[in-house]
């Protein structure tokens, strides 16, 4: 490895910002067993980690992966269980790309030993991070809240069907965080101009908040996925920004991590 498999700075409120696809990192000998088309890692989260640079300034720990999603998917199980049985899965090291095109050139894709020390590498240190730091702010606080930020294309016909919204809020069909605060985010989100939203549509949320938000813990968790035509001048390689979209959207972000880092479980002092 050439790069720490996470960053991580930790925040002085009970709120953490997970960002786990958007590294683009490969581990040494990978980028020449990808096609051409999977050396462009056309399905990471472009920017992603600019739309979140005030987490840190509002007091939100943020950890970000460093390497890219086709190394291995952060927000899949080490189980590789599919997260919308009926839908194609994207997979725990995938093979095709949102568009289902080969990642790897015939004959280099990654048997199960190489999945399996991928995981052990990757996948196990970034979640033993998110775990402690998890406890760590339910230790202090009382409670805590997991942030999961993502981004995809308004439209990829092989995964959903249509136009993605815009902000698209994912809280495991109501399971991963308390009912108020998921209500608090929706007025926010429908308040919002120039915004489409949904909860609980297309993306409920991923491994990360099925498996860390657990209310009756005390630990929450949201995930946000947003379509990159709200905030890319074009969605296609090579992905440019459009800093007026860009710098617009990170406000509305900024609005969201507001209300989930002042809110207080019903209760609490």
């Amino acid at each position: 490895m050439t790069a720490p498999v996470f960053s991580f700075t930790p925040g002085s409120s009970p709120v953490l910002v997970t960002l786990p696809h958007t590294g683009t990192a490969l581990p040494a000998g990978m980028e020449a067993r990808l096609t051409p088309r999977g050396r462009m890692l056309p399905d990471t989260d472009w920017y992603v980690d600019r739309l979140y640079a005030g987490a840190l300034t509002r007091g939100a720990g943020v950890l970000r992966a460093n390497y890219s999603r086709y190394v291995v998917d952060l927000n899949r199980g080490a189980d590789d269980a599919a997260l919308y049985p009926g839908r194609p899965s994207t997979g725990l090291a995938p093979l095709l790309s949102f568009d289902g095109d080969p990642l790897y050139v015939p004959g280099q894709e990654p048997d199960a030993a190489s999945l399996a020390e991928r995981t052990r590498l990757f996948w196990a240190p970034y979640h033993d991070a998110v775990t402690a730091e998890l406890a760590r702010l339910r230790d202090i606080w009382g409670w805590a809240v997991l942030w999961d930020g993502h981004s995809i294309r308004s439209e990829c016909p092989r995964l959903f069907e249509g136009v993605l919204p815009d902000l698209n809020l994912g809280t495991h069909g109501g399971r991963s965080c308390d009912a108020g605060l998921t209500d608090r985010l929706i007025r926010h989100a429908a308040g919002l101009t120039g915004y489409t939203h949904v909860l609980n549509g297309r993306f409920q949320g991923g491994y990360t908040t099925r498996h860390y938000g657990q209310p009756s813990g005390h630990i929450h968790a949201i995930q946000l996925e947003i379509a990159q035509s709200a905030y890319l001048a074009s969605e296609d390689a090579p992905w440019p920004a459009d800093p007026a979209k860009e710098a617009r959207l990170r406000s509305v972000i900024d609005g969201f991590l507001d209300i989930v880092i002042a809110w207080r479980p019903e209760g609490s002092a």
